[in-house]
Parts: C-alpha cells; sequence; structure tokens
C-alpha cells in the first residue's frame, strides 16, 4: 500500500546556496511558508555556498550530498519516498529537469512545481549551436508536461514559455519575486567603512550581481566612462564571478580605474544600496531583477536596460525608473546623468506587488496547501 503524503511537509530545491537570486527568493519563501505553520525542507544537492548562515531557523536543511549535479535524481527520489512532503518547489532549468527525474523514480505523488527565474527566449537564442539549442528546448518542453504546474517570475517570463516552447498558459501562472522590505531595511542601517560612501563625497553608481556576460557590465562601464568626461563620479559593482579580470582591464583601458571598485560578494548589498545615489541594471536578458525593488525599497533612483524580462514591469513601464535600449552605453550614461540630477523615488505602494505575505499566499495556491 503506497504511504499517504505528509499534507503539511513542503521540499523546496535548490542546488546549493552559493550567492544569487533563485537562492535568495527560496530562502525568504521558505522561511515565509514556514511561519504559516507548514513543515518545510531545504533541499540541496550540495550544502554549500555564501547563504548558507542565513537559512531561517524555522527551516529545515537537508543536504543531498550529491557530488555533481547530475547524481541528484536518485538522492533525491530517496528523500521524497522517506519525507513524503505534500510539494516540491524547484528552481533553475536544469534542477527543474532532475526534479522531474526524481518525482518519476520516486514514485510518489508529490505535486511538482517548478519555477522559471529566466527569460527562456532569449537564453536559447543565446545559444549558437542548432542541434543543442533543438535538444535543450525539446527537454525543456517535455520538462514543463511533466511538472503539475509552472511558476514565471514576471509575464514576460510567462509569455516566452507559451510562444517559444509552447506552454499551455493554464499551465503557468505568473508570481512575483518576495523581498522582505523591512529586513533589508534593518540591514541597511549598517555603517559602511569606506571613503567613497562618506558624506561630500562623489555620488556612487553602483551595480549589484554576479559577474559574468548576463549582467553585460563592460557596457556599464562604457557609460559610466562617458559619463566621467562630465562630472565627478564614481562605480561600484557588487559580485564575483568570470567576467573579474576582462573588467578590470577594461576599467584600466577606458581611464576609469581609480573611480571603479569591484569588492567581490558581500553579504549584506543593502548598506552599499542605501548609500549609492544611483542603482543600475544593465543586463542583456533577466527575469526578474531583485536588485531593482531593492533599490525602490531603500529610495534610491533605479536605472535599467529595457531586456527582456521584468524589468519593465519591476518599474512599471519606466513609471519608478528609468529603461534605456540593451548595449547602448550612450543611452545608459544619459539615463545615468538625468537620474543624479531628477532622482525617481518609487512610493511604498509601487512595492506592495513584491510583499512576502502577498507572494507567500500566492505560491501557497500553486503549491495545493491551501
Amino acid at each position: 500500500m503506497t504511504r499517504q503524503l505528509n499534507p503539511r511537509k513542503l521540499a523546496l530545491f535548490v542546488p546549493d546556496l552559493r550567492g544569487g537570486g533563485a537562492e535568495r527568493v527560496m530562502l525568504v519563501l521558505a522561511g515565509a511558508l514556514a511561519k504559516r505553520g507548514l513543515d518545510v525542507d531545504l533541499v540541496l544537492a550540495r550544502a554549500m555556498g555564501e547563504y548558507l548562515a542565513l537559512v531561517p531557523k524555522n527551516v529545515r536543511l537537508v543536504d543531498l550530498k550529491a557530488p555533481r549535479l547530475r547524481a541528484t535524481p536518485p538522492r533525491l527520489a530517496r528523500y521524497l519516498r522517506r519525507a513524503r512532503p505534500a510539494a516540491l518547489l524547484s528552481a533553475y532549468d536544469q534542477l527543474n529537469l532532475l526534479a522531474v527525474v526524481a518525482r518519476l523514480l520516486s514514485r510518489t505523488r508529490t505535486r511538482l512545481v517548478c519555477t522559471v527565474h529566466i527569460d527562456l527566449s532569449t537564453h536559447l537564442k543565446l545559444e549558437p549551436r542548432t542541434l543543442r539549442k533543438r535538444t535543450y528546448a525539446s527537454l525543456l518542453r517535455a520538462m514543463f508536461r511533466r511538472a503539475d504546474h509552472v511558476v514565471c517570475v514576471s509575464q514576460g517570463v510567462a509569455d516566452s514559455l507559451v510562444t517559444r516552447l509552447g506552454v499551455s498558459s493554464d499551465h503557468v501562472s505568473v508570481i512575483y519575486n518576495p523581498v522582505s522590505i523591512d529586513r533589508i531595511r534593518v540591514l541597511a542601517d549598517e555603517p559602511v567603512d569606506h571613503p567613497w560612501f562618506r558624506e561630500g563625497a562623489p555620488p556612487v553608481i553602483l551595480g549589484v550581481g554576479r559577474l559574468d556576460p548576463q549582467k553585460d557590465y563592460p557596457n556599464l562601464m562604457r557609460a559610466f566612462a562617458l559619463l566621467r568626461t562630465k562630472r565627478s563620479a564614481r562605480l561600484v559593482i557588487l559580485g564575483e564571478g568570470p567576467e573579474r579580470a576582462h573588467l578590470e582591464r577594461l576599467a584600466g583601458e577606458l581611464g576609469i580605474k581609480q573611480d571603479v571598485w569591484l569588492p567581490g560578494f558581500v553579504e549584506n548589498p543593502y548598506k552599499y544600496i542605501k548609500r549609492c545615489s544611483v542603482l543600475v541594471s544593465s543586463s542583456r536578458w533577466e527575469g526578474f531583477s531583485l536588485a531593482l525593488v531593492e533599490g525602490m525599497a531603500l529610495g534610491i533612483s533605479v536605472v535599467s536596460t529595457d531586456c527582456p524580462s521584468g524589468p519593465r514591469e519591476v518599474l512599471e513601464g519606466g513609471k519608478w525608473g528609468r529603461l534605456v535600449p540593451v548595449r547602448d552605453s550612450q543611452a545608459l550614461a544619459r539615463a545615468l546623468e538625468e537620474a543624479l540630477d531628477a532622482p525617481i523615488v518609487a512610493p511604498p505602494e509601487a512595492l506592495e506587488r513584491f510583499a512576502v505575505d502577498r507572494v507567500a499566499s500566492q505560491y501557497l495556491k500553486v503549491l495545493g496547501l491551501v
């Protein structure tokens, strides 16, 4: 006889807790859903990463100890058979696929909800190898058909999924990422011991995110170099990644090295966001853009590329921040100058869409836990 599922048990599945937007979202969700009285497990392929210390105390950490991601399905299947969660929430394309395989192996009826945090049309378009692109697209279609439901973090991401991969719109919901506004405001009050953030110093333009091609920081640096021909300013980019050497070299080539600081990953970015003059997202593609919401929550003027997908929705078409074309350094430089001269500050009502309690309630519905 098949053992019954635990109706109050929920599992959230991510690869690890190295600094990333989806990981932060899952941590916030895990804590919020545990507060609703659910028995919440945060299941990691491997327990590693900068965010391990941020796992809420009311959430149980489960380490599958997988030596590599492709070894995860049988381990996750054993967890599902043992823990019998009523629902499993997964993030990232590869993890979503592995979760589908694991549930099949487990032979349980755990409800599987996959989340999509990136614009897949753009992601597929940038894959240069036609055969690999077609294979990947086919895998994604099969994966989403096997999932009980799919959550997209913006309407743009959902539209891409429906039109590019043929996923039924009835199978997809849009739920914006949660932002714990009260928490980040408390963290933002921590002091910053750096001369660039002292009162009277030149304004700081701030970027937040991994140093990789998606974020297009070379475009931001070129825009900043143009801005520096007109006024004194500094550029700070919080994050680490494979583009570091290239960005450091480019800063030297553009003659802005003395005004650029790349501190790497920082545990508390909010204290820097609160003290910058403009927060900027220069991405080529996104899914949502947590950093923009965090800047808005801290009363900072924001500028973003109008990339697929997320920033236009977050900023409501440019109502709460300036939008510029992707990879246009001159337009970005102009927007940064305008943001310094005429800041746009989002009102509290612009942030209600991202409130943790509201988002948690939306997830409870798609997870079938209400």
